[in-house]
C-alpha cells in the first residue's frame, strides 16, 4: 500500500537556529530521541549530496538513508531510505523550513511517501508520524526555542535571558587568518544531552585552518572554528549522567566552535579530566594525542624493529608520534625543514632526522636503512611530500597520508603503487572518535601514555583567544613547534 505523511509545526526560534540543527545530515543522533548513533559511509561530508548515513535506532533496528538534495537558500533537503530493518519501502522524504517574520519564528514541514506491506499501512503511518516526525519536532523545539514549553522561562536560544555572555573568534566568510575576528556570544542553557562549559584553554590544530579556508566543509560562516578545548562544567542538561557541575572536562570532537570563552554543546563526547592533568596540557594534547594513538595502534599497528618515517616531527602530532613509536621499539626517522626542528625531533625520540640537502628525502632514507626503506610513513604534508614518500617506502610498505599542509595530493594512478605493493591509508579522525566508547578507550590509552612518560605534551606557543589570527598565521607558515593553545580572558 502507498502511504503519504505530511506534518508541520512552528518553532519559536529563528530559521537559522533550526536549520543549523537540521542541515547536519549525520547529526540526528545528537537530537532525535529515536536514534542511538549514526555514521557517514565512504568518507562523505555531512552536506554532500549522495552521502549515506548508516544509523541505529534505540530498539536496535538499522537504517541507511541517502541525501538526495540540499539547499541552504531554500532551507530544505530531500532524502530516501536505501536499506532498512523496518518495512518502509520506496521511502522518500523532504524537510522544508520557512521563516515566519511575525516573531522571527520558523515553519517546519516534514513529509514523506512510502509503500508498506499489506495490512501495515496504519501501523507504519503512525510510526512515522508520531515516532519520527512529532518526536523530532519536540526534540528540536526543546533544543532551540526561546521559551521552554509550559514554563515561560527563557531558554537556550542565543538571545535568551539565561545565556552566559562570552567572546568567540568567528569568521563571516572563508578565507585567510585575517577573517578571524572577535564577536560577543551567549552560551545558552544546556538542553537535553548537553553541557555548558567555561573554557580555560583551547587547542589549535591544522584542521582549524582547513575549516577557516573552506577546504573542509565543517564550518558554515558565520561561525567559530575549533574542535578542542578544556574547562569547567557550568551546568548540564537532562539526560547527562557522566558529568557534573564544577567538574574539569575536555573534548576533541565536532561540531566546530571551540574558539570561544563559554560553550554549550552535546555532552556525549565530552570527557572528565583526571586530577593529575592540567587544563592547558589537556587542550594541547587531547586531539593530537588521540590522533597519534589511532595512527600508531589502529591504522598501522607499529611493531618493534620496524622503521617509521614521520613528517613534521617537531609539530604537535609529529612529536607525539616520535615519542610513542620510539617507546614501541621502532626505529624512528623524522623528516623536517631545518636543523633547529631536527634537534627538537631528536629530543622527542627520533633516532635519525633527514633535512633538505644535496640528496633527496628518499635517498637519505634508503641510506639510513641500507636500501630497505621505511616500513610505514606518517605523512601530514601532502602535495609536496607524497611522491617522495612513495619512493622512500619499503617493499611492501604502508603510507599513512593523514594531512595536507602543503595542499591536496592530486590525482594518482593506483597502478603505479604496485611497484612496491604499497598500502595507502587516508584515515578520518572522526571515524575513530565518533562514539563515547571509542573516545573513552583512546583517551584512556593516551592518558596512560602521558602519565607514564611515554608521551609528553609540549606546548610550544600560547596566544590570547583574541590573537587567534596570529596563531593561524604562524601555524600555516610552519613556524610553530609542539602544540599551540589559545587562552580566553577569564571573567
Amino acid at each position: 500500500m502507498s502511504v503519504k505523511v505530511e506534518c508541520s509545526t512552528v518553532i519559536d526560534a529563528p530559521i537559522a537556529a533550526v536549520w543549523d540543527v537540521l542541515r547536519d545530515f549525520n547529526g540526528h543522533d545528537r537530537w532525535h530521541p529515536a536514534v542511538r548513533r549514526s555514521s557517514l559511509e565512504a568518507g562523505r561530508q555531512t552536506d554532500q549530496v549522495g552521502a549515506v548515513r548508516n544509523f541505529t535506532l534505540q530498539g536496535g533496528e538499522r537504517i541507511r538513508e541517502q541525501l538526495l538534495s540540499l539547499s541552504d537558500k531554500e532551507h530544505r533537503f530531500r532524502y530516501a531510505i536505501v536499506d532498512a530493518d523496518v518495512p518502509l519501502q520506496n521511502y522518500l522524504a523532504e524537510v522544508r523550513l520557512k521563516p515566519i517574520t511575525d516573531g522571527n519564528r520558523t515553519f517546519w514541514h516534514w513529509s514523506s511517501k512510502f509503500d508498506t506491506p499489506p495490512g501495515q499501512e496504519n501501523e507504519l503511518r503512525d510510526l512515522v508520524t508520531q515516532g519520527v516526525y512529532e518526536a523530532g519536532f519536540e526534540a528540536v523545539r526543546e533544543r532551540v526555542e526561546r521559551t521552554r514549553p509550559g514554563t515561560g522561562i527563557a531558554a537556550p536560544a542565543l538571545s535568551a535571558g539565561n545565556g552566559i555572555d562570552g567572546t568567540a573568534m568567528v569568521i563571516d566568510r572563508h578565507g585567510g587568518p585575517e577573517e578571524l575576528h572577535a564577536a560577543k556570544i551567549k552560551a545558552p542553557a544546556p538542553g537535553p544531552g548537553q553541557v555548558r562549559i567555561k573554557q580555560t584553554a583551547i587547542g589549535v590544530n591544522y584542521i582549524d585552518v582547513y575549516c577557516r579556508t573552506g577546504y573542509f566543509k565543517l564550518l558554515e560562516p558565520p561561525q567559530a572554528p575549533g574542535m578542542e578545548a578544556a574547562g569547567e562544567v557550568i551546568d548540564i542538561g537532562p539526560g547527562v549522567s557522566h558529568l557534573r557541575e564544577g567538574q574539569r572536562v575536555a573534548y576533541a570532537c565536532p561540531p566546530v566552535g571551540a574558539y570561544t570563552s563559554h560553550r554549550t554543546m552535546g555532552a556525549a563526547l565530552v570527557i572528565p579530566l583526571p586530577d593529575w592533568i592540567d587544563d592547558e596540557t589537556a587542550a594541547a594534547g587531547l586531539l593530537k594525542g588521540m590522533t597519534a594513538q589511532f595512527l600508531l595502534h589502529q591504522v598501522h599497528a607499529v611493531r618493534p624493529k620496524q622503521t617509521v618515517l614521520i613528517y613534521a616531527p617537531a609539530g604537535g602530532v609529529g612529536r607525539m608520534l616520535c615519542q610513542w613509536a620510539n617507546r614501541m621499539g621502532a626505529t624512528v626517522i623524522g623528516a623536517t625543514s631545518s636543523e633547529a626542528k631536527a634537534r627538537i625531533a631528536r629530543a622527542a625520540g627520533a633516532h635519525h632526522v633527514v633535512t633538505p640537502g644535496e640528496k633527496s628525502l628518499e635517498e637519505q632514507v634508503m641510506d639510513l636503512t641500507k636500501g630497505h626503506g621505511a616500513d610505514v610513513i606518517y605523512d601530514a604534508v601532502g602535495k609536496d611530500s607524497f611522491a617522495h614518500s612513495i619512493a622512500a617506502l619499503a617493499t611492501p610498505g604502508h603510507l599513512v597520508s593523514f594531512g595536507q599542509a602543503s595542499g591536496d595530493i592530486g590525482s594518482w594512478n593506483v597502478s603505479s603503487l604496485a611497484s612496491k605493493s604499497v598500502t595507502l591509508s587516508r584515515p578520518n579522525y572522526g571515524h575513530y572518535t565518533d562514539t563515547p566508547e571509542k573516545i573513552a578507550a583512546i583517551s584512556a590509552d593516551l592518558f596512560d601514555a602521558i602519565r607514564s612518560g611515554t608521551v609528553k605534551v609540549e606546548i610550544g606557543q600560547k596566544y590570547k583567544l583574541s590573537d587567534a589570527a596570529e596563531a593561524h598565521r604562524a601555524l600555516e607558515a610552519r613556524e610553530t613547534t609542539g602544540s599551540t593553545i589559545l587562552i580566553p580572558d577569564q571573567t
